[in-house]
């Protein structure tokens, strides 16, 4: 069943799985827009480290 249909009820178990399956996917997508950001503002930065540089 999905939220658009019409026999749709919202009872205890909806709540809790949709509550659920949204902090799930916040938490994904605020740690892949932390990295992207990290990753732009070192590379821009200089702080990038090439394949061929020495790790020292």
């Amino acid at each position: 069943m999905f939220p658009f249909c019409f026999e749709w009820v919202w009872d205890a178990g909806h709540y809790l799985f949709f509550g659920g399956m949204w902090y799930t996917i916040s938490i994904l997508g605020l740690g892949m827009t932390f990295c992207l950001l990290k990753t732009i503002v070192d590379t821009l930065n200089g702080k990038g480290a090439g394949h061929g540089d020495d790790h020292h």
